[in-house]
């Protein structure tokens, strides 16, 4: 579980940023001087595993439904009905509220041409945005190079135990942490001296001035995560399963310039052949409550305004369940656009229940790089057609 912290005053983080050499009115470090550019912040959360959406979100008014599913399908009673076709597992008291209050917006069939029921190959598309392709650059890494050409130290932000393909960037290097209060660069003891105290470097020698500057970027921003971590206390309930989403809230909380966010609810979480069930109510529960706690840490703050989040997974489940009382690797699914900016309600085509494809699945009706580029487009006022490689129609998700 994570730790749970308690409101702290704004004098008490000043308090812990002077002593990092960083004060108000002498904004030494470069990333909160630039904490005055546009405020505008993307937080993207990856459900692993791939999530049954048809389980998420029930469409407890379809019969088929019932008959693709007749002992894990969730009763009409149990959902959280949200209109008169769907209802939200029961667990998802927050996701009701979100989309009950408009700021939710749902995109139904979301995948891609020639879907991959791999875990790993499906989850690397959706990281570059690019199916089928080779990639290097993640589609946050390309989207933060074009934003800010000028390389904002700690613009982009990836909370895991490893770096996402998503946050692969050309120019950018991502601020890459798991634990705030562990983060460092990682070295053998024998190098820690010069890691942490470099010799100055030859200016002659260019590959030691790039190691010595990637050092002590990695230095600047443990110390100023480590500060805002430390800083922030908040009253409002993330639930059991945080989902790293009360880091970002203190790094927002904090001023760093950071606008844009991945983090995971890791591990495959989410790969449900088996007994599914209480185990997917239960992960559905804990991610509900926690995206709807940061969204209300984010009113408390003041910053509700500035953040929109998007919750993916790399696809769906079979449309029927399968003989353990699970699902089997699948393709379309939702995706849900969360934030007071946004124009709640349902968008795209539901895909059908009875015209499934040879494998049983469900045919996309959405390529997920239309959402994509709803959101470079409409909330980060960015051109998304060299981003993405094409054209993709957008959706009317702001205002």
């Amino acid at each position: 579980m994570e730790h749970t912290h308690i409101n702290a005053t704004r004098r008490d983080l000043l308090k812990t940023l002077g002593a990092l050499g960083i004060t108000a009115g002498l904004p030494l470090s470069p990333a909160l001087a630039a904490a005055s550019n546009d405020k505008r912040i993307l937080v993207v959360v990856e459900m692993s595993g791939a999530n049954d959406g048809l389980n998420t979100l029930v469409p407890y008014a379809d019969d088929e439904y019932y008959r693709l599913r007749p002992r894990i399908g969730l009763p009409a009673n149990k959902v959280r009905k949200i209109d008169d076709h769907y209802g939200f597992n029961p667990g998802m008291l927050g996701f009701e509220r979100l989309y009950k209050d408009g700021k939710m917006a749902i995109v139904h069939g979301c995948g891609y041409p020639q879907q991959s029921l791999s875990h790993f190959q499906s989850m690397a598309y959706w990281h570059t945005g690019v199916p089928n392709g080779g990639e290097r650059f993640g589609w946050l890494g390309r989207v933060a190079d074009a934003i800010d050409p000028k390389l904002t130290p700690n613009f982009l932000i990836n909370i895991d135990e490893r770096q996402s393909l998503a946050v692969q960037s050309e120019h950018h290097v991502p601020v890459v942490f798991d634990d705030p209060e562990r983060f460092a660069r990682k070295g053998l003891l024998q190098s820690r001296s010069l890691l942490d105290n470099p010799a100055a470097a030859d200016g002659h020698n260019a590959s030691r001035k790039y190691l010595d500057d990637v050092a002590a970027s990695a230095r600047e921003a443990s110390k100023l995560v480590s500060a805002a971590w430390n800083g922030y206390k908040t009253p409002v309930d993330y639930g059991i399963q945080a989902l790293d989403l009360n880091k970002v809230a203190a790094i927002i909380n904090a001023g760093l310039p950071s606008q844009l966010f991945h983090v995971a609810f890791r591990h495959n979480a989410f790969d449900t052949h088996v007994q599914q069930n209480e185990q997917h109510g239960r992960l559905l529960s804990y991610a509900s409550d926690a995206i709807a706690g940061f969204m209300k840490d984010m009113e408390r703050i003041g910053r509700a305004d500035d953040v929109t989040l998007m919750v993916f997974s790399e696809f769906g489940r079979r449309a029927a369940e399968n003989t353990s009382l699970g699902t089997d690797h699948g393709t379309a699914n939702h995706m849900y656009v969360i934030g007071k900016p946004v124009k709640g309600g349902h968008y795209g085509d539901a895909p059908s229940l009875t015209n499934l494809d040879e494998g049983g699945n469900l045919k996309f009706t959405t390529d997920f790089r239309r959402v994509y580029a709803s959101l470079i487009e409409g909330w980060l006022k960015h051109d998304s057609k060299s981003l993405l490689g094409g054209d993709f129609k957008t959706f009317p998700l702001f205002g």
